[in-house]
């Protein structure tokens, strides 16, 4: 009678073991990080409210935080556990490095851009001052009755 006891309620405390170790423990991981991240909030950093709104910590508080939001720069106090994600850290400076273009790179052709995306160069400009461009004609659209005419007269002509 002992051993079938044991034998029912193994498989409940495994599933048991595996339900923690599937989902209440990575929830308690994240909860973690969630309020080490509220707690770390510092004035200067971008911060995503839980309602979606975007702004700036102007002044933070034990349990609040003063935001600035918009162009108008309207500053309002929200909840630290409001906050969602702090998108750009005020610790952080984003450097942007652009790479030079290498000697291969300048020597070789350049790639023909259409008209509407090249800059014109004073080259480019006095010419076109000098000689006006011609315009072409506009293709005219043409209409469902015209392409059912069309279709109609090689039939008639066959007849």
């Amino acid at each position: 009678m002992n051993g079938n006891m044991w034998a029912t309620l193994l498989p409940l405390v495994l599933l048991l073991l595996v339900m923690y170790f599937l989902l209440i423990r990575p929830q308690k991981k994240r909860e973690k990080q969630v309020n080490e991240m509220r707690s770390n909030v510092r004035v200067g950093d971008e911060i995503i409210t839980i309602g979606g709104i975007c702004g700036k910590v102007v002044k933070t508080k034990e349990e609040s935080l003063v935001i600035q939001v918009g162009a108008d720069k309207v500053k309002f106090e929200v909840m630290r556990w409001s906050v969602s994600k702090v998108v750009e850290s005020a610790k952080q400076t984003k450097k942007v490095s652009v790479p030079a273009p290498s000697e291969d790179e300048e020597d070789a052709p350049k790639k023909a851009m259409p008209k509407r995306l090249k800059k014109k160069t004073d080259a480019d400009s006095e010419a076109a001052q000098e000689e006006p461009e011609k315009a072409e004609p506009a293709e005219e659209p043409v209409s469902e009755s015209t392409e059912a005419s069309n279709e109609e007269a090689p039939a008639e002509e066959e007849k």
